[in-house]
């Protein structure tokens, strides 16, 4: 019995910092989790619960890092140094007061708060933890350089459920990824291209400018030098392939449309920002899937219709930052299709490129129903197809289905989705 669970494993029930808080309550040592005789008594406040004043002092109650709510205790505020979980305490109460239409005046606090106003506080905090963790989850498991950050000032809506980060495609059952045959032999692609370099193998022309903006108009094919080239990694010709380069914040919307993304930084026009990423499936899975979404309220399915309608990516599941982009009939981000290792033309990988100069702070947003006439309709095709399908698009055939308003607020909406 015990030769067949080789390989086998299970996820930890509890994080790094729990099993570090079992040690110190314990009094364990072990240096992996840095818990000795120097910390046994350090004490952490998590967050802050409630408020109360006794005479002249205020009183906060405190949850300790490590230890159950039956041991909060009630502290004077001199005794506390956590000053930024003291500012979020108060402008989480502030905010709650001004919801519930009450005043109070400029550094006066209430005696006491009620039982609604103190649950909501403890989850809000609870709500920030959460999201806090999910962000430094999502940080550890990236591999592009830019940063994920994670805000939520909207509602009490933590992390999704059942959604993995993944920085590259997950091949679905029975498709097979073929790898290049041949790489290109320059020592220098953007100077002194050999033969045009990959690019040139199928009479195109470079897809970058030295700075790493896309020269080519939407619809035409990109083709990056591959593992199989001479050149280095800091080849022009490798753009796609270095990840997302930009800090990238998601956030809660405030007009219904769920989760969204925003830049953090200045995006000049025609820069690469995120590829599209999920698992593989074959078109007729995606139909089963589709139907299934459709009774859950939402499906995160893309066309991989380059050059047929064979392939279609899922992220609904697996995916990166693009899961959480949403849609507008005015976007700042457009698709193009691109090749690097993989040889089938029926399995491009999606990057999403800017439009124009995006500023930051600003939400990005692509077409989920772009539409592209390519000059050249045997070597350039593309036509995007993405759903994106609300609670209300119960499908009346497999063809047809109920059409969902759009909420993009574009001066160019289209009004519907589908």
């Amino acid at each position: 019995m015990a030769e067949n669970l080789k390989g086998c494993s299970v996820p930890c029930k509890l994080s790094w910092d729990d099993l570090q808080d079992v040690c110190r309550r314990r009094r364990i040592h072990c240096r992996q989790l840095h818990a000795n005789k120097h910390n046994f008594d350090d004490y952490e406040v998590e967050y802050l619960c409630d408020l109360k004043r006794v005479k002249d002092e205020e009183l906060y109650l405190v949850k300790w890092k490590g230890f159950p709510e039956a041991d909060n205790t009630w502290e004077p505020r001199k005794n506390l140094k956590c000053t930024k979980l003291m500012k979020e305490f108060h402008q989480d109460l502030a905010d709650e007061l001004r919801r519930q239409r009450r005043h109070r005046c400029r550094g006066a606090v209430p005696k006491r708060l009620g039982k609604e106003m103190v649950y909501t506080l403890v989850q809000r905090a609870k709500q920030r933890l959460s999201l806090r963790r999910w962000e430094a989850h999502l940080n550890k498991t990236r591999s592009h350089p830019g940063r994920i950050l994670v805000q939520n000032e909207v509602d009490q809506e933590g992390p999704p459920r059942d959604f993995t980060y993944i920085n590259n495609y997950r091949v679905g059952q029975g498709i097979v990824l073929n790898e290049m045959a041949l790489g290109c032999e320059c020592k220098d692609c953007g100077s002194e291209p050999v033969n045009g370099c990959c690019p040139g193998a199928s009479l195109h022309r470079m897809a970058y400018n030295s700075r790493g903006q896309v020269r080519l108009r939407a619809g035409q094919p990109i083709y990056e030098c591959n593992t199989r080239c001479r050149c280095g990694a800091d080849c022009p010709n490798r753009v796609v392939q270095q990840g997302i380069q930009f800090d990238l914040c998601i956030f809660k919307t405030h007009n219904g449309r769920g989760w969204g993304v925003r830049t953090m930084q200045h995006i000049k026009k025609n820069m690469f920002v995120m590829e599209y990423v999920g698992e593989i499936i074959t078109t007729d899975e995606a139909e089963k899937r589709g139907h299934l979404y459709d009774r859950q309220g939402s499906t995160y399915l893309f066309d991989l219709d380059y050059v047929e309608d064979v392939y279609t990516v899922d992220a609904a599941h697996q995916g990166n930052i693009s899961h959480f982009v949403n849609h507008s009939c005015n976007p700042n981000l457009q698709v193009y299709n691109v090749f690097i290792d993989n040889i089938d033309e029926r399995l491009p990988r999606i990057a999403l490129f800017s439009t124009r100069s995006i500023s930051a702070g600003e939400e990005l947003t692509f077409d989920y129903k772009m539409q592209i006439d390519p000059v050249d309709t045997e070597s350039t095709r593309m036509d995007s197809s993405f759903s994106l399908a609300p609670l209300s698009t119960i499908p009346t055939s497999p063809k047809k289905r109920v059409r969902v308003e759009c909420r993009c607020g574009s001066d160019s909406c289209r009004k519907y989705l589908f």
